[in-house]
């Protein structure tokens, strides 16, 4: 059974820093492209980063770029995302999802077909 699950979210300060974590079981991770994606409140969701099997290209939505940082560690079944910099505007439902295929398809990586995704693990920034 496919699973992906995300972890580390919480509040922070803007300005502060976080690191979330998307744990997988049930397939080999080191096969697959992982993205990850967040929701707020009222809005879209909205692709954040993707990076492709071996972790040596990874790509970065609009509001990511330049604070966020996406990697892996295959041996761990697990996918990460350092927040840094970080606005009033990141708060979210993050989610982690496995992409159907080994590699992100460029910046237009959003619109892949992920077919597996986790329940999300908030984060909240205060101002």
């Amino acid at each position: 059974q496919v699973q992906l699950v995300e972890s580390g979210g919480g509040l922070a300060q803007a300005g502060g820093s976080l690191r979330i974590s998307c744990a997988t079981s049930g397939f080999t991770l080191d096969h697959y492209a992982v993205g990850w994606f967040r929701q707020a409140p009222g809005k879209e969701r909205e692709p954040v980063s993707c990076i492709g099997k071996s972790g040596g290209l990874a790509y970065y939505g609009k509001s990511a770029k330049g604070r966020f940082t996406i990697s892996r560690d295959n041996t761990k079944n697990a996918v990460y995302l350092q927040l840094r910099d970080l606005e009033p505007e990141d708060t979210a439902l993050y989610f982690c999802a496995k992409q159907r295929l080994p590699y992100c398809s460029g910046d237009d990586w959003g619109t892949d077909t992920f077919d597996a995704w986790g329940q999300g693990t908030r984060v909240t920034i205060a101002s």
